[in-house]
């Protein structure tokens, strides 16, 4: 203060409230546009897959590659985003975070998927198992869309508490939609019962325990 100047306050650097967070979801949102425009249909599907008796009964999205990168990094970016404000404690955290744990997601989904093919094709499963995995995709689509606003809402809150509730509530439901999906696809006798239950607990609890013990691991030293 002598000599005239004043020291700033050091500045912490939130998710909630960083530059690059808001720059990020707008590129998200973006994503989500030109995935759509790309492939007609792709976020319609994903809802009408929800409710299909059958495969038969709603019409799939042709399939576009640029439109599939372009919702695959919509997922992503969201799921990464939660994952951020859900797990952020305190202190400085930079887009570098953001993108690490972005990392962290894609390098779990791709561990998934190829498992899902080493499975299916060494066991060789049933059809029913194939399309429950198909429609997982379907899943996580209606579930990031939903999730999306719903971080809009929790950046402007700015409460990492009310981030939690409102991001393990969502993700609660969508588990539970998922379950019931896979559960009126697979089961139709006692042995489908277990083989489902395994599949459930081996290449989606599992995976997703994971992403988020990494993701907290990566706040931790990034």
């Amino acid at each position: 203060m002598g000599n005239g100047k004043v020291n700033a306050l050091p500045h912490i650097l939130t998710p909630f409230y960083a530059a690059w967070s808001g720059w990020t979801m707008l590129i998200l949102l973006l994503s989500a546009v030109l995935a759509e425009m790309w492939q007609p249909g792709v976020i319609s599907q994903a809802a009408l897959s929800l409710v299909a008796q059958s495969d038969r009964t709603y019409k799939a999205a042709p399939t576009n590659l640029l439109g599939q990168i372009m919702i695959s990094i919509f997922r992503i970016g969201t799921i990464g985003m939660a994952l951020c404000l859900c797990l952020y404690e305190q202190g400085n955290m930079h887009l570098t975070s953001y993108l690490a744990i972005c990392g962290v997601v894609l390098a779990v989904l791709l561990v998934k998927m190829l498992c899902n093919a080493w499975i299916d094709f060494t066991f060789m499963l049933s059809r029913r198992f194939d399309s429950a995995y198909e429609h997982f995709g379907n899943i996580v689509t209606l579930a990031t869309l939903v999730l999306y606003p719903a971080l809009l809402v929790v950046r402007v809150i700015g409460s990492v508490e009310i981030g939690r509730w409102v991001i393990l509530i969502i993700a609660a439901l969508f588990i539970l939609v998922w379950l019931y999906r896979s559960a009126r696809m697979c089961i139709s006798s006692i042995p489908s019962v277990l083989y489902l239950v395994l599949y459930i607990l081996t290449m989606d609890c599992l995976p997703m325990a994971i992403m988020v013990y990494l993701s907290s691991q990566t706040l931790l030293y990034i």
